[in-house]
């Protein structure tokens, strides 16, 4: 009887749609502040492009434009376009793609192996709580500032190269790396640090035998993001800050040859480049997080 009283009183507050679909939220329990703030963003999407002052472009023409120009980079892609130059060959593509993934490799693995440590100091389990809230804070102030500011204090700091680029990524991805690896950490049951503590272990015993057991699955999928993020922002910071590499192309490409067929190829190649560590880093997972025993 319990069960049938319990079965009626759910189905009595399941909704369904017009269709007799169930419904995944309540009416009563929307919230109609997201709609509110919806309305009020395309309101002033409208009156924004309204009170724009154009001068003397033309926005149906510089709409055709550039929808000629998207067709032309990304289903016209070719080095050797019947209109123009060449500017690059493919053997200077494919020259340039290592060394972005160069940088990416090394601003990567530099930040995870720091991000590690300080990980350790931020997290309000296995440090004091000053110790977590100065190293939080610390951190937050350098995760507030984008990567291509850093990368333009580096710059102007060193001077351009890569080492500016490699810097400037790092520093932002040391703050990132350390933000996930500490709520990581702090996930991890108290009992267990606390029945390590009281058997006499040391802080790096606790750290080896309880913290990297326990997390190693989260930092590495941590890590497997970040450098797929590295990898776009070396891409942007490459010709700006003078790191070479594939973004280098792109900038050489758009910027001072302005030919969208060679813009295409090397966003092709980017793109290429994103799918296969898309797909190394799903396998690994597979491999050594999801199932390690197959």
């Amino acid at each position: 009887m319990a069960t049938l009283s319990l079965s009626r009183s759910a189905a009595a507050v399941v909704e369904r749609g017009p269709r007799g679909s169930l419904r995944l939220t309540s009416r009563k329990s929307r919230n109609p502040s997201v709609g509110i703030t919806l309305a009020v963003l395309v309101a002033l999407t409208f009156v924004t492009f309204a009170r724009m002052q154009y001068g003397s472009v033309d926005l149906a023409r510089a709409a055709q434009q550039a929808g000629s120009d998207f067709v032309a980079m990304m289903l016209e892609p070719a080095l050797d376009p019947p209109l123009g130059a060449n500017h690059f060959t493919w053997a200077t593509v494919f020259a340039s793609t290592p060394s972005t993934i160069g940088v990416t490799l090394i601003c990567t693995v530099l930040s995870a192996v720091v991000s590690f440590f300080l990980a350790l100091a931020a997290s309000a389990n296995l440090s004091s709580v000053t110790v977590s809230n100065v190293v939080k804070g610390f951190i937050a102030v350098i995760r507030s500032i984008p990567t291509i500011l850093w990368v333009l204090v580096f710059t102007v700091a060193i001077g351009l190269g890569s080492e500016a680029a490699v810097l400037g990524i790092s520093f932002h991805s040391i703050a990132y790396l350390t933000k996930s690896y500490s709520e990581s950490i702090e996930e991890i049951d108290e009992g267990t640090i606390e029945a390590l503590r009281s058997s006499g272990a040391s802080f790096w015993q606790v750290v080896f035998q309880a913290i990297c057991p326990a997390t190693i699955t989260k930092l590495l999928s941590w890590t497997f993001i970040r450098f797929e993020i590295n990898f776009t922002n070396a891409v942007a910071v490459g010709a700006f800050a003078g790191a070479g590499g594939i973004g280098f192309q792109l900038y050489q490409a758009g910027t001072r040859y302005y030919n969208l067929h060679e813009v295409g190829v090397i966003v092709y190649v980017c793109i290429i480049a994103a799918f296969v560590f898309e797909f190394v880093s799903v396998r690994l997972r597979r491999r050594y997080i999801i199932n390690p025993e197959a």
